[in-house]
């Protein structure tokens, strides 16, 4: 009876491991199926001649536009800042990082699943119509960006200079939304300027020099250096560097502006893929400040190189972070130049500070948080508009004009505080070791 009964418990379980391995085999059989190149690309292929055979239009398809919107479907369901570029796409961004290109001067991007204004880039016709960070751009041209694609997204914002477009913009907090109507212009865009929103760079009575980066193409990091260079020229004793509104934009020229105010060998930033990690280590002449206070200025327009910036100068300790938790973009995009002038931009790695903070998708803190309303955030960015103010009838100008920059001046006293402390050091070391003297016997005292 007991050998029937363990007999039986045998055959159970053989036909249990025969059935779960059954199983196991089908399911890795289908698996090395859905990740085989060979039978997708001959599906890819079918659908294709399939299109050009039986579709109602195909004799108007060519089979590079049918390759070319496959693509761009497929990269754009990785992430939203891949995307495959056209030739004309591929060249609109060699202008981008180059200083110049037509459109809206809007830089955007997709967060919360809404297509969201990153930051109005300063003297462009998004600036000027009073657009803030965190808009969201609900319409373009009457037609709805909630299927639209930040690819085309995009394109449809931009356009020869001259051309008009309008978008519906919703503000979510206030829950307002507007229709705007701009008119497309060629921008060419200062990568750094002084508090007028000049290149003159003067300091005042309290030696607090101040320079603001507008975003980080192929010139900021020389610019930075002209501007530093004219304000140390005036005896500078401290810095206030604004990345307030600043989108990003070049990985080594984050790197080149941190360089300025690091020693040698300082890591800068470091990126990690999915099989390698590269460390950016500045290689500058050392800190050409020598260690002079520091404030860095941030808000949520500033995002991806701008946030590597504040991300490594906070770690280090060699500036004070101040104002409002940054966007939090910091993915790698790889440009890989294609055939035919077309190139893939590829995420393929993610930023992390000195510390090994990740930036993507969690942004940077400020050591000092100091928040600012929409109005007066409005305010900044008119006052920065050459004739943005100009735009207003008289009482909202007036009301404008009187509004401050809270995270300015708290800078400029958080420097100010640092400079009054360094000055009375010496002396306060100096009153501690008499008074230790004086504390001592009348023998020790000789002896000193």
């Amino acid at each position: 009876m007991k050998r029937r009964l363990i007999y039986g418990v045998v055959v159970v379980v053989l036909i249990l491991n025969l059935t779960i391995g059954a199983r196991l085999y089908l399911s890795s059989a289908q698996a090395a199926e859905k990740d085989s190149a060979y039978p997708n690309l001959e599906l890819f292929s079918v659908v294709m001649e399939k299109i050009r055979k039986d579709y109602v239009d195909g004799k108007d398809v060519t089979y590079q536009e049918l390759v070319y919107g496959a693509l761009k479907g497929m990269v754009n369901t990785l992430d939203p800042h891949s995307e495959f570029l056209d030739p004309e796409k591929y060249k609109e961004l060699q202008n981008d990082t180059q200083g110049q290109f037509g459109g809206l001067g809007i830089v955007v991007s997709l967060k919360d699943e809404f297509l969201t204004v990153v930051a109005p880039m300063e003297d462009t016709p998004g600036f000027k119509a009073g657009i803030l960070t965190g808009d969201r751009i609900m319409k373009i041209d009457g037609k709805s960006t909630e299927k639209m694609g930040l690819p085309d997204a995009v394109k449809n914002l931009r356009g020869d200079p001259g051309t008009e477009v309008t978008i519906t913009i919703q503000r979510p907090s206030t829950g307002t939304t507007k229709e705007l109507k701009l008119t497309r212009a060629v921008i060419n865009v200062d990568m750094a300027k002084d508090i007028n929103g000049k290149k003159q760079f003067p300091i005042g009575e309290n030696k607090i020099g101040y320079v603001r980066l507008t975003s980080f193409g192929e010139k900021t990091a020389d610019e930075l250096e002209a501007a530093v260079k004219k304000l140390k020229s005036q005896d500078m004793q401290a810095l206030i560097l604004d990345l307030r509104g600043n989108p990003g934009g070049l990985l080594d020229q984050a790197v080149e502006v941190c360089e300025k105010f690091l020693s040698r060998g300082q890591l800068v930033v470091s990126t990690e893929g999915r099989s390698s990690i590269q460390k950016y280590p500045a290689k500058g002449r050392g800190d050409e400040l020598k260690g002079m206070p520091m404030v860095v200025l941030v808000n949520a327009g500033s995002a991806s190189a701008a946030e590597i910036v504040a991300g490594c100068l906070q770690d280090v300790k060699r500036a004070v972070l101040l104002g409002e938790k940054t966007f939090g973009k910091g993915s790698v995009q790889s440009i890989v130049p294609l055939q035919n002038n077309a190139a893939l931009r590829l995420t393929t790695a993610k930023y992390y500070t000195p510390s090994h903070k990740v930036i993507h998708e969690h942004g940077i803190t400020p050591d000092i948080e100091v928040a600012i309303t929409d109005e007066e955030e409005r305010a900044l960015y008119l006052k920065r508009s050459p004739g943005g103010l100009d735009t207003l009838d008289q009482k909202d100008r007036d009301t404008l004009e009187k509004l401050r920059d809270p995270q300015f001046d708290r800078a400029m006293d958080v420097l100010k505080g640092i400079m009054l402390f360094t000055q009375r050091a010496p002396s306060l070391e100096y009153k501690r070791k008499t008074e230790k003297v004086a504390a001592a016997s009348p023998e020790e005292s000789l002896k000193r």
